[in-house]
């Protein structure tokens, strides 16, 4: 570890890799009095402009003295990052605490000058933009608030990476030079403009890795068979469109190709660059192997060889050190232990895989951290007839293996953009980043749809990831999930099925479903699935097994034009006509039909009709047809220029058939939620402002009771307190020892009251006893105080309290808390029971809109109990909405307030009781997602 002669210890924790602009890498870390030599050498490498536009005068050359000053920080008042790469400086800033006079200064001094220089050969990779977000974040921590920066105007660059940070600025002009000031806490607009650059970056570093120009398999055999020579061959034989090249260390005298393809015993004897390498090597043989692509500018990499984290604690340290390798030649990693990747674009042709045939083009993406599942999945999609059928392409596929660098966020970043892809799929065994990932599939799912089933979900995740804790239930992860419009299934067999439809219909505008079809039974089947998966079916038009093709299509174009449907179920039986031009002219019917009506989509169920199902989708295809090889290995070259698009009918519309009712109904409702939530996401929910709420009384009070310790569960009237700065106002308990002191609380809180015990074993627990209520008078309460004692104990040991009674209503159940990995959670559900039995709890991510918060009320199982089940009264859900806004808001604001639990919350007709209470304070977690851009760690 670096360190400095300075009063302060090296700060570690500001070490960081980036994404740059262009997609590739670069490590920022502290400047220190070791880093002299890499200084100059790179004040060297600087034009002579650049170097004016830093000093505001000539200066060919750092005297011993600017070296000194450049790499001898105290990292607190004066504080320099560097932009690496190779080891080798590329970018540097600076910052220096001034006083209001504009001199050195220390604490409590909050403004710093800060001033960068970036070695021209990198300039446009956006180092500077990225320098600025590190070294704001830095200056935050040292209670610096504001920068300021002197620029030439000429400078325009470095003008514009200030202006276009987001933050809010003042700009003055005085002796020819530009003054910038601007606050360094992040608003809305420099966070929007940090995620546009993430986005950006984070896309770009996939696309280098799915779009190469050429590639070189490193441990490509000498004979057909192998990992490293099958996927040569696959490069190959599919038709890669760049430069492809094979490296065997063990080559021959004269040796210059395998498999005709270019040869070479490493990467360095490459002539030419070299895009992404594929490492198929023993694990012990990939450093020398990513030093070499390193060294020759190879800008990223497939590893699939295995040996690491999935191996044990030795493979784990193997797979920290090739991500800190790899990264620090600005490459980043798919794998190790990574089954490959696919781009089908014909501009491309990329099967750096282990699948022996390539998918056919398609609009689908899909994205597998097995590599197990990933065949599963391909097979799937490329299958034709039987089960889930037909010939759906697939635009781009990726095996991330133990996800050391590359993982699902990436990809979903390249996906949200990519004119390729319009529907995604995703297999993850762990999410790695929720709070990212929760905020990347909120984007991408409103613009297409983004389906993830998640295995490992009772368990912990596969030994090769890496993965922050998290304390929140994986049913709670899949709300949350939800609630970002991601679709959410159960199994792969699932996540095929929805895939199907939203890559071949449109979205349904409602859950109004018509059915019909040739068997009444199947039709019945269909329609107890619609009610099971909460669609509303019309009853199902039964067309006799006598039906023909036209009076399917006759039947299907009425039921499309009714505007009380909103999608089509078809049901056929073999009667139809199997596996002959009775399949093909049904096929044709349904087409038509559908075609006519773009805008409803249409589902066929059939029962093992592989020429209907054929025939249904193999009359469209989104992309030319995949190449077929030749002849058996040696596989011989493919010319693309030779490959065609099979026929496709004028207006031909692809519809999905499934061999079960309840699939295709399934596949359909989940369609139906996402087009809800797609249609609230256009007009999303505001949080709302209560002009009662006293944040800075709370904030005072907070810090003075952390002030006591770094975590402690508030006291009632501490808790009270703070509560009721945000509107939150808690019924009073008063301790009851004795009788005496029972009467006297009841005398003060006003009868009829509530006389409770709140031991842990009998709290909230009415259906024990330990609760009497509506006790009108003083007698009753005595006696009532005698009987609980005379049950439970002492009361000592039952701890009575006496609350005036609130109106009678429903109990409820609020809770917020701040999970590590996925940030502050809203929790809501009936007390009891409902939400400690069943956990029908509904869950919402904070802050909290007004929407959420009318969403969260209505989502649980047992909702229909506020809203009158029954003939009961329903009760003020509004009010009810408004505590849990009042609560989101308490720990937006205040990130050290890490649990609230409100139990029990009288929900009654009118208004809310909050009868009990508790919160928990901490030194608020560390928020990644408001710091700067980072790579994970390793």
């Amino acid at each position: 570890m670096q360190t400095s002669s300075d009063r302060h210890e090296y700060p570690a924790h500001w070490e960081a890799d980036v994404v740059l602009r262009d997609g590739g890498t670069a490590r920022i870390r502290p400047i220190t009095v070791d880093d002299a030599e890499r200084l100059v050498s790179f004040y060297e490498q600087v034009s002579d402009e650049s170097k004016y536009y830093r000093f505001f005068a000539p200066y060919p050359r750092l005297s011993a003295k600017d070296v000194h000053r450049f790499t001898h920080h105290d990292f607190v008042d004066r504080v320099g990052l560097a932009a690496t790469v190779g080891g080798e400086f590329i970018a540097t800033v600076r910052y220096d605490r001034i006083g209001a006079d504009g001199t050195p200064a220390s604490a409590p001094a909050d403004e710093a000058e800060v001033a960068f220089l970036v070695q021209d050969a990198h300039q446009g990779r956006g180092v500077a933009s990225a320098l600025l977000e590190h070294i704001g974040a830095v200056a935050r921590e040292r209670g610096i608030r504001r920068f300021a920066a002197e620029v030439l105007p000429a400078n325009n660059k470095m003008i514009k990476v200030f202006t276009d940070a987001g933050y809010t600025q003042k700009r003055s002009f005085e002796d020819g030079v530009v003054r910038l000031e601007f606050d360094l806490e992040p608003t809305d607009r420099s966070m929007a403009v940090q995620y546009a650059r993430e986005q950006r970056a984070e896309a770009r570093s996939v696309q280098r890795l799915l779009a190469p120009g050429s590639v070189a398999v490193v441990g490509a055999g000498r004979a057909p068979g192998g990992v490293g020579r099958s996927i040569l061959d696959n490069l190959r034989d599919t038709g890669f469109t760049g430069r492809l090249y094979a490296v065997n260390k063990a080559l021959g005298e004269g040796e210059e190709e395998l498999g005709g393809v270019a040869a070479f015993r490493s990467v360095r004897d490459i002539d030419g660059p070299v895009d992404l390498a594929v490492v198929a090597v023993p694990a012990e043989r990939v450093p020398e192997t990513v030093t070499e692509c390193g060294e020759h500018g190879v800008q990223g990499l497939v590893v699939v060889s295995a040996g690491y984290a999935e191996s044990g604690p030795d493979g784990r340290d193997r797979q920290r050190a090739l991500v800190r390798q790899a990264r620090a030649y600005g490459m980043r990693i798919i794998g190790p232990n990574a089954f490959g990747v696919i781009n089908t674009s014909p501009d491309v042709r990329l099967n750096a895989s282990l699948a022996p045939e390539m998918p056919r083009p398609g609009r689908i993406g899909l994205f597998a951290q097995s590599g197990a599942i990933g065949i599963a999945l391909l097979s799937r999609l490329h299958r034709r007839g039987g089960g889930v059928t037909g010939v759906t392409g697939v635009s781009t596929f990726v095996s991330s293996g133990n996800r050391a660098d590359v993982s699902g966020n990436d990809v979903l970043q390249y996906w949200y953009e990519d004119p390729d892809t319009d529907v995604a799929l995703m297999y993850l065994e762990s999410i790695g980043n929720p709070r990212k990932f929760t905020r990347l599939a909120r984007r991408t799912a409103a613009a297409k749809p983004l389906v993830v089933v998640q295995g490992a979900r009772h368990g912990a995740g596969p030994r090769g990831h890496a993965v922050r804790a998290t304390r929140l239930p994986h049913a709670t992860v899949s709300a949350l999930l939800r609630q970002a419009g991601v679709i959410r299934v159960d199994t792969i067999t699932e996540l095929v099925d929805a895939g199907l439809l939203l890559a071949r219909q449109p979205l349904p505008a409602g859950p109004r479903v018509a059915i019909l079809g040739n068997s009444e039974s199947l039709g019945l089947l269909t329609y107890d699935a619609c009610l099971a998966e909460g669609l509303r079916p019309h009853p199902p038009l039964d067309l006799t097994a006598a039906a023909s093709a036209a009076d399917f299509h006759a039947a299907l174009s009425r039921a499309l034009a009714d505007d009380t449907s909103d999608a089509v179920v078809v049901t056929a039986i073999p009667a139809v006509g199997e596996g002959s031009v009775g399949d093909a002219a049904l096929a044709q019917a349904l087409r038509s039909a559908s075609a006519a009506t773009p805008s409803k989509p249409v589902l066929v169920v059939h029962v093992e009709l592989g020429g209907l199902a054929a025939a249904l989708s193999a009359a469209t295809s989104t992309a030319p047809q995949a190449p077929t090889p030749a002849a058996p290995a040696p596989r011989p070259q493919v010319d693309t220029a030779s490959v065609t698009a099979p026929p496709v009918p004028e207006g031909a519309h692809l519809i999905p058939a499934y061999p079960a009712s309840e699939r295709a109904v399934r596949a359909l409702a989940q369609a139906v939620a996402y087009a809800q939530w797609r249609r609230e996401a256009a007009e999303p929910g505001k949080v709302p402002g209560y002009e009662d709420i006293d944040e800075r009384g709370a904030a005072a009070l907070i810090g003075g009771l952390l002030a006591r310790g770094q975590g402690l569960t508030l006291g009632t009237a501490e808790t009270c307190d703070l509560l009721g700065m945000y509107g939150v106002h808690v019924h009073r308990a008063l301790p009851a020892p004795d009788p005496d002191a029972a009467a006297e609380a009841a005398r003060i809180l006003g009868h009829p009251v509530a006389l409770k015990a709140t031991a842990p074993y009998l709290r909230h627990r009415a259906d024990l006893g330990g609760v009497r209520l509506d006790l009108a008078d003083e007698e009753q309460l005595r006696r009532a105080y005698a009987e609980l004692t005379e049950l439970f104990g002492t009361p000592e040991e039952l701890r009575p309290v006496v609350q005036r009674m609130a109106p009678r209503g429903v109990d409820t159940v609020v809770r917020a808390v701040i999970d590590p990995a996925a940030g502050a959670v809203l929790s809501f559900g009936l007390a009891g029971p409902p939400s400690q039995l069943l956990g029908d709890m509904a869950h919402r991510l904070i802050p909290v809109t007004d929407r959420d918060a009318t969403s969260l009320v209505r989502s649980i199982r047992t909702a229909p109990l506020l809203f009158g089940w029954r003939g009961s009264a329903p009760v003020d859900t509004p009010a009810l909405e408004e505590l849990m806004l009042r609560v989101s808001r308490l720990v937006d604001d205040h990130p050290e307030v890490v649990a609230v639990t409100l139990e029990p919350v009288v929900v009654a007709p009118r208004g809310v009781s909050v009868l009990g209470a508790s919160v928990r304070l901490a030194p608020p977690p560390a928020r990644d997602d408001l710091g700067p851009r980072t790579l994970p760690a390793y």
